[in-house]
């Protein structure tokens, strides 16, 4: 028993130490002119995946979180790349050398993302329809990967613009009515979330739900709400150009772009976490 307390310590502990390296990362994302970019987009992305699976290990064991990772990586990876040569789903697109290897030219780390982010998603979409605590069955099995779909996607909204016309990390070639992104991008990140969570909600179904202190279920919604804090860091004045062109010539002041992301990561990060935050109080006070 005391080993076992022991290792939920470690565990909880790095599991805060991730949490703070990506907070670091969202502020180094502040002085991207005095820090190597791969570096940024790396601790962008390691953390909140190796999150997912420890985090993920706890909640649903190994085998539960290793057939999360499978179908994250397996499904984003097939709609992705399938985009790069048809531009179905998401629309016309390649990846710059920012964001590190690639394999089949898809980048390693934005795989990677769909697992860190994908997971934080799921759990807050969790939080949001409710009975967490409980089997998952019913029109929660529909419901659950629907609200999470929305959640992830609110995720790519408030970045998209920043990292394809500020960073150049791919580039949407024919631009697009969002700041250079095509709305089709937006739809493409809803139907592949969905697919791989509505996956797993099958997979989960009618599987009993271990008990678990409140602590576990606030990480994340901390992790998915530091995203849309680090977002907000964005207004602060910083090197980047006044105006950028995206690949259809048209311009793009940086200022809305960046104005744009603070406004989603406020009214639409931000309520999610603050709702699911809420919903887990009382449900624990409820309980009482």
């Amino acid at each position: 028993m005391l080993r076992d307390d022991e290792g939920e310590r470690r565990t909880g502990t790095l599991l805060a130490l991730l949490l703070v390296l990506y907070i670091v990362a969202r502020i180094l994302q502040l002085y991207a002119d005095r820090f190597p970019t791969l570096l940024i987009v790396v601790l962008h992305v390691l953390p909140p995946a190796v999150f997912a699976l420890l985090h993920g290990k706890i909640t649903y064991r190994w085998r539960g979180i290793v057939v999360f990772a499978g179908l994250s990586l397996g499904i984003a990876t097939l709609l992705e790349s399938v985009s790069l040569r048809t531009g179905l789903p998401f629309g016309h697109y390649y990846f710059t050398d920012v964001m590190g290897p690639k394999l089949i030219q898809l980048p390693v780390l934005l795989a990677l993302a769909y697992v860190g982010m994908g997971y934080l998603s799921w759990v807050v979409g969790l939080l949001l329809v409710g009975h967490y605590d409980e089997p998952l069955n019913g029109r929660r099995m529909i419901f659950l990967p629907l609200v999470a779909s929305f959640v992830m996607a609110a995720w790519d909204l408030s970045m998209d613009p920043v990292w394809s016309n500020l960073y150049r990390a791919w580039v949407w070639k024919d631009g697009g009515s969002f700041f250079g992104v095509p709305v089709s991008n937006f739809l493409g990140w809803y139907l592949t979330v969905y697919l791989f969570y509505q996956a797993f909600a099958l997979y989960l179904r009618g599987r009993p739900v271990a008990p678990l202190p409140l602590k576990h279920w606030r990480l994340p919604v901390l992790f998915y709400g530091a995203s849309a804090a680090g977002n907000v860091l964005l207004a602060i004045p910083s090197a980047t150009p006044a105006v950028v062109t995206d690949a259809s010539g048209r311009q793009w002041r940086s200022a809305d772009i960046l104005h744009s992301c603070v406004l989603v990561s406020i009214f639409v990060m931000g309520a999610f976490a603050l709702t699911a935050w809420t919903r887990l109080s009382l449900s624990a006070r409820d309980s009482v």
